[in-house]
């Protein structure tokens, strides 16, 4: 990665916790550092092993509920139960995600992705229902597998 690279890395990572009202930690660095240059989402067992240094779980914990409150990073749920992490996109802020896309989990490789360009589509609710929040988790064989 060019000096360049990492510079613009750094500064993208500065700019969202400053617009977010937290401030610039080593663990919030490294955490967003490795969502920016991850194409797919993280699980949380992801993080602490690629993060480099030994940051413990209730660390990890915070700093991905804090993402996840101001808007930073929004949550995929999986097949298993478990919780996947993606950034989100910059129209997203404190409780309020506006991430309205399709996630994509491969079954060969284990990856999820947000799929931006696929919008989830409106469901119609019966009366008397109001949706707060519409997931919807497509299972297959991604593109990098497929071949």
């Amino acid at each position: 990665m060019s000096n360049k690279t990492i510079q613009d890395i750094e500064n993208r990572i500065a700019s969202l916790l400053k617009r977010s009202d937290l401030s610039v930690t080593e663990s919030r660095r490294k955490i967003l550092h490795l969502f920016l240059e991850q194409p797919g989402a993280l699980a949380h067992g992801d993080i602490e092993r690629k993060a480099g240094e030994k940051f413990d779980r209730v660390t990890v914990y915070r700093t991905l509920q804090a993402f996840v409150d101001k808007g930073i990073i929004h949550t995929i749920p999986t097949a298993d139960n478990s919780i996947r992490y993606a950034l989100c996109k910059d129209d997203c802020s404190a409780g309020h995600h506006h991430d309205h896309h399709i996630h994509f989990v491969c079954t060969n490789c284990n990856n999820t992705y947000c799929l931006d360009d696929v919008v989830t589509p409106e469901i119609k609710l019966p009366k008397g229902y109001q949706a707060e929040h519409v997931e919807v988790v497509v299972e297959g064989v991604c593109k990098n597998c497929k071949g």
